[in-house]
């Protein structure tokens, strides 16, 4: 029996190592958004942590300490929303890499039932060739069998 060759298999290939090159990508795209939800995180825990060290303090040195905070609060602002929109610019990436992703996989399921669909066919076809060679054979023995019997 003959090997089954597909003619589309090298876009198939082709399609599953790009799947897992944006997959790849997906992933380092989902560990850098999620240091940057950390670095948010300890940025504001790190804030909270001086508040209260600074509720702890008595009055004349908590003033003090008051005023150089609230001027600090104006950068501490302007810095927790640059991470943020650092953090929804990358969570606007992997969703598109997602959506890369998908469609790819989409593309590649297709190609797959296409082989496997080709590839019932070719097996029916051999299948009905060896049947008739099969046929065949029995036959010429037959014949072979009768003009030796006559």
């Amino acid at each position: 029996m003959k090997q089954f060759t597909w003619r589309l298999q090298r876009l198939l290939d082709l399609k599953i190592k790009e799947e897992d090159v944006k997959r790849d990508a997906l992933v380092a795209v989902t560990e850098q958004a999620a240091a940057a939800r950390s670095r948010i995180l300890l940025e504001r825990a790190g804030f909270r942590q001086m508040l209260s060290e600074l509720r702890d303090k008595d009055g004349r040195v908590r003033l003090a300490e008051q005023q150089l905070l609230l001027t600090y609060t104006h950068v501490f602002d302007s810095r927790m929303k640059g991470l943020e929109e650092h953090l929804a610019a990358l969570e606007k990436l992997r969703l598109a890499r997602i959506e890369e992703i998908l469609e790819i996989r989409k593309l590649r399921k297709g190609l797959e039932k296409l082989r496997e669909k080709a590839r019932s066919e070719f097996m029916r076809k051999e299948h009905k060739l060896e049947q008739h060679e099969a046929d065949e054979h029995t036959s010429m023995r037959f014949a072979r069998a009768l003009i030796e019997r006559s």
